[in-house]
């Protein structure tokens, strides 16, 4: 049991570092001002230029507090409520969300995988009590 609890535990992390990955880059190009992404807020989404970096700081606080696993469970809040509002921005001007989506759930399957904690606080599957008929039959 315990090798499948290490195996769950590193999953997670090896997801959430492909979290990580995408995230960082996004921003870097954020901070950095690049032009693809200054024209998309701009000119596709409608966002004022100005807050490029606001939004860039917002993410890398996000990232970090999901990333250190005392806070990891307000960090993943947080980046749902992020990746949310990037969806949303998405539908508004009738482009692609999946991306934004799939990574959203990525980051709770993540956090599920890592932490024993948010498995018994979200159990795919409840154990039977005495006496319980079983579904199965």
């Amino acid at each position: 049991m315990s090798t499948q609890k290490k195996a769950f535990t590193w999953a997670g992390w090896v997801i959430a570092g492909l979290i990580t990955l995408m995230m960082t880059f996004g921003i870097v190009t954020t901070l950095t001002n690049a032009q693809s992404v200054i024209d998309n807020m701009v000119n596709k989404f409608g966002y004022p230029q100005e807050l490029a970096v606001a939004i860039g700081i917002t993410q890398l606080c996000c990232l970090v507090l999901y990333l250190i696993p005392r806070t990891a469970v307000l960090g993943a809040v947080l980046l749902t409520g992020y990746l949310g509002g990037a969806v949303a921005t998405h539908v508004r001007v009738h482009d692609n969300f999946a991306a934004a989506a799939i990574v959203g759930v990525l980051v709770w399957l993540s956090l599920y995988l890592r932490d024993p904690r948010v498995r018994a606080l979200l159990p795919l599957r409840r154990p039977l009590t005495p006496g319980e008929p079983d579904a199965r039959s």
